[in-house]
C-alpha cells in the first residue's frame, strides 16, 4: 500500500470517530466541542464520498478486466475494453481530486479574521490610502456576505488613519483575506501636493485569523485593563464616559485597545480578541518562517515586510508582485471588486500545496 492510501485510510477512521462521537451525549452537553466536531466532519465528507466512489470504480475495473481476459466473442472484449477505458479515465479522475482534497491546507481558512492597516513611509499620503484600503476591504468583505466591525483607530485631520483596526466575520474570511498580509505600495498625485508629482508611499497590512478562547490560555493576573475616555480626530468619537478598553499582556508588553464600540464590555470582549489572535500568530510565526523557508515560494501568510502590491493611479493599474498579476482596472479593485486577484493567489497557493504533496497517481490501467 502507498501512503497516500493508507492516509486515506486513516480519514476512513476518523470519520467513523467522528460520527460515533456525535452521538454521544457528553459531546452533545458541549455545544463548542459538538461544533469543532461537525465542521471538522463536513470537511471529511467530501473526501469520503471520492474515496468510495474510487473504490466502486477500481471494484469494476476488475470485473470488467476478468470479462476483457475470459471472453470468448470479441464483441465481449470490445465492450470490455471500452468499459476499462472509460473506468480508467474516472479513477484518474478521481485520484487528482483526492490528491487535491488531502493536501495540506490552512486549518484557518474557515475562520474570522482581524485586519490591521497602519500607514508606513509617505506621512499624510500613506495615512490617507489606508483609509482606500479599508473602503476597499470592508466593500469586498460586505459583497461576499461578511460582517464589518470597528476596533480601533487613529484618524488624521484631513480624514485618512495612522492605524485602524477593525474585525471582518464569518466562514471562510480568512481563505479570502489571508492573502493581504504585506506591504502595498501606492504611487499617485498626493491630495497635498500642488505641484502634480507622483509620489510613492506605503502602507502595512496584517490579517489574523480570529483565535478562540479554546486556543489561547491568558493568565488573567497577566493582564492589566484599563479605561478611558474614547476620542477622535474632529471630535469623532467622543464620549461622556469612560467606554473605551486598553488592555497590556504584561508578559509580552503587547498592547491592544478598542474604542468604538458603544459599551465598556463590548469594546473589552472586542480588545480580548484582538489581544488572542496576536498572541495566535506570534506563537505560530516561527512555524510559518520554517514552513517558507522549505519551499520555493509561499503564497498568502509570508513575511509581512515584503511588498506584495502596487497601485499605481497614473496607469490605472494594480500589480500583484508574487504572482506577477497586472490588471488594468484600478478604480474597480480600489471599489471592493478584488475577487480576480484573490482567485489567482488561491490557485497559485493551491499549486504550491499540490507541488508539496509527496505521492504520485498510480500506474495508467488503459487498454489499447
Amino acid at each position: 500500500m502507498t501512503p497516500e492510501h493508507d492516509r486515506q485510510i486513516e480519514y476512513i477512521h476518523r470519520y467513523e470517530e467522528l460520527l460515533a462521537s456525535l452521538s454521544d451525549p457528553t459531546i452533545l452537553s458541549d455545544q463548542t466541542r459538538y461544533r469543532k466536531l461537525s465542521i471538522e466532519l463536513s470537511e471529511l465528507e467530501p473526501i469520503i464520498a471520492s474515496y468510495r466512489e474510487l473504490e466502486d470504480k477500481k471494484t469494476a475495473l476488475k470485473e470488467a478486466r476478468i470479462l476483457f481476459n475470459e471472453a470468448d466473442e470479441e464483441e465481449l472484449r470490445e465492450m470490455a475494453r471500452e468499459e476499462m477505458n472509460a473506468l480508467s479515465d474516472d479513477i484518474d479522475s478521481l485520484e487528482v481530486r483526492l490528491t487535491e482534497l488531502t493536501a495540506p491546507r490552512d486549518p484557518n481558512d474557515e475562520k474570522s479574521v482581524i485586519v490591521e492597516i497602519r500607514a508606513g513611509a509617505g506621512g499624510e499620503e500613506a495615512a490617507l490610502f489606508c483609509g482606500v484600503l479599508y473602503g476597499m476591504y470592508s466593500a469586498y468583505a460586505q459583497s461576499r456576505g461578511f460582517t464589518v466591525e470597528d476596533i480601533d483607530s487613529n484618524q488624521t485631520e484631513l480624514g485618512g488613519y495612522k492605524e485602524i483596526v477593525f474585525s471582518i466575520e464569518g466562514k471562510g474570511a480568512y481563505s479570502r483575506f489571508k492573502y493581504e498580509s504585506g506591504v502595498h505600495r501606492v504611487q499617485r498625485v498626493p491630495v497635498t501636493e500642488s505641484s502634480g508629482r507622483i509620489h510613492t508611499s506605503t502602507v502595512t497590512v496584517a490579517v489574523l485569523p480570529e483565535a478562540e478562547a479554546v486556543e489561547i490560555d491568558i493568565n488573567p493576573n497577566d493582564l492589566r485593563i484599563d479605561t478611558f475616555r474614547a476620542s477622535g480626530a474632529g471630535g469623532q468619537h467622543i464620549n461622556k464616559t469612560d467606554s473605551a478598553i486598553r488592555i497590556t499582556h504584561i508578559p509580552t508588553g503587547m498592547v491592544v485597545q478598542c474604542q468604538d464600540q458603544r459599551s465598556q464590555h463590548k469594546n473589552k470582549d472586542k480588545a480580548m480578541a484582538v489581544l488572542m489572535s496576536r498572541l495566535q500568530d506570534k506563537a505560530s510565526s516561527k512555524q510559518i518562517g520554517e514552513i517558507a523557508s522549505e519551499r520555493k515560494s509561499q503564497v498568502g501568510t509570508g513575511d509581512r515586510s515584503e511588498r506584495i502590491r502596487t497601485y499605481n493611479y497614473h496607469q490605472g493599474r494594480v500589480s500583484d508582485h508574487r504572482i506577477g498579476l497586472t490588471l488594468y482596472r484600478l478604480e474597480e479593485i480600489l471599489a471592493g471588486d478584488i475577487d480576480e486577484i484573490i482567485n489567482a493567489l488561491a490557485a497559485a497557493e493551491k499549486l504550491d500545496r499540490l507541488a508539496n504533496s509527496s505521492d504520485d497517481n498510480d500506474p495508467d490501467d488503459r487498454v489499447d
